[in-house]
């Protein structure tokens, strides 16, 4: 920053005025120089005194020594007492400035200023000292964590360069740390999940299987530049427990309903047989066959229906998206209720995109819940929804009990009507999830009764 002119800018050690520069003398030579200037008027008196006196030649001769001689040492005593000092103080900033907290000023004085200033500049030293140990542990302990965990970490600069990858990261790429750092993402195969867009799941071969990789990206900042992190996460075996669960949930369940139905009619069956080979036959051997043949007939069926709705639920189409005005959509749905009239409370003019036939589906399921819960208290059922910039909420509350067990709502094939096969709230579910959406269901809070929230996303139907 330029002084003004015919100042001094003694943090530059030059006098300017007049577009002129003259160097100054540095401060080594300024200390001494004051004390000799100082001390000039004295010594000259001195001298003059002396050398007009009445003295001897010796005397003179011994005196003047004397005095030139103290007067020369007080100027090498200031220069050694204030330059020494400010020549460590510069030696430990130094130090510090290149990263050596380890320097420290021996002999500093704490009653006068420098001394103040060199116990201050160790006492920093100590102080970064401790930092730097801390922040050396904690980079250790953060790269044994990264090297120990089991995923997949890769660190890319600004330029895309790899700059950190952990041992699993080398396990996946089959080469060593040393060939992999500083090579570019494109040419590790890595450029494409480094975008916005990228594919959250990619397949690669790991100890000679295929494996199923999760992948996520974050942004964060080193030295003031741009550097991401990804993340590569093997969820193969997450993914084979969970299959592997789902097998087991789904054989329960079809063995049980299976042998619900197989077991009275291997009964009915066995009946029969005995009903049939009796000599002589009963007289109403004809009417306890037919209703033993009917009985078998209701129990087929019934599985039978169970069989098609596990198949509707295994088989659900993906969905085929057009614009769906909701207060049409909701009305159309209620009008469909025979049982009772359905309350409606319109909210805002709302377009969502969607498939119809199966929005139709999903909310005829909760509607004919809600009426069937208000069937022995006398209650009613209201179908409202309401909106914002990103989402569509549709609420259909009820009037009845409420709900005594929320864990199993949406469990597949879990119902407590004697007719339901326990397939609505699942398949509700799988359309609205399907969607981009959420379905939940939860007991109401400002009086007896359930409320279900059917969420949808606007964002796409604002992009058509």
């Amino acid at each position: 920053m330029a002084s003004e002119p015919g100042t001094r800018d003694w943090g530059l050690g030059t006098r300017r005025g007049s577009g002129l520069s003259r160097a100054r003398l540095p401060v080594e030579s300024r200390v001494p120089a004051i004390v000799l200037v100082g001390g000039l008027p004295g010594v000259i008196l001195s001298l003059v005194w002396l050398w007009t006196g009445e003295h001897g030649i010796e005397v003179r001769w011994t005196l003047t020594v004397v005095v030139v001689g103290a007067w020369l040492t007080a100027a090498a005593v200031a220069r050694e007492r204030v330059i020494r000092p400010i020549q460590t103080l510069s030696n430990l900033l130094s130090g510090l400035r290149e990263g050596d907290y380890s320097v420290r000023g021996a002999g500093a004085n704490e009653d006068d200023a420098l001394g103040i200033a060199i116990a201050e500049v160790n006492a920093l030293g100590n102080t970064l000292q401790a930092q730097r140990l801390g922040a050396l542990e904690a980079t250790a302990l953060l790269r044994t964590v990264i090297a120990e965990i089991d995923a997949a970490i890769f660190a890319f600069d600004s330029e895309r360069k790899l700059r950190l990858v952990n041992r699993e990261g080398e396990r996946l790429l089959g080469q060593p740390i040393e060939r992999l750092l500083g090579r570019g993402a494109e040419t590790l195969g890595l450029d494409v999940y480094l975008h916005d867009a990228a594919p959250r799941t990619l397949d690669l071969a790991r100890d000679g299987r295929m494996a199923r990789w999760e992948v996520r990206r974050r942004e964060f900042r080193q030295d003031g530049l741009p550097h991401q992190l990804l993340v590569l996460t093997d969820v193969s075996h997450v993914l084979r427990e969970e299959e592997r669960l789902a097998w087991q949930r789904i054989v329960r369940v079809l063995s049980h309903e299976i042998n619900n139905s197989l077991a009275p009619i291997k009964s009915i069956a066995r009946s029969l047989q005995r009903v049939l080979k009796r000599e002589p036959r009963a007289p109403d051997w004809e009417q306890e066959a037919l209703h033993g043949l009917d009985v078998i007939e209701g129990r087929s069926g019934s599985l039978s229906r169970f069989l098609q709705a596990y198949a509707r639920l295994a088989q659900l189409p993906k969905p085929v998206l057009r614009p769906v005005d909701v207060e049409a959509w909701v009305r159309r749905v209620v009008e469909l209720e025979e049982r009772m009239a359905v309350v409606v409370c319109p909210g805002p003019p709302t377009t969502v995109l969607a498939d119809r036939d199966q929005l139709d589906q999903l909310l005829i399921n909760i509607v004919r819940n809600a009426v069937d819960a208000v069937a022995d208290t006398s209650g009613g059922v209201r179908v409202s929804w309401m909106s914002d910039e990103t989402s569509v909420v549709v609420s259909v509350e009820d009037e009845g009990p409420g709900l005594a067990d929320t864990a199993n709502l949406f469990v597949p094939f879990f119902t407590t009507k004697p007719e339901g096969t326990g397939i609505g709230l699942a398949l509700s579910r799988q359309i609205a999830e399907a969607h981009g959406g959420t379905l939940a269901l939860e007991n109401r809070e400002d009086r007896s009764g359930a409320r279900a929230r059917l969420r949808l996303p606007l964002r796409q139907a604002a992009q058509a």
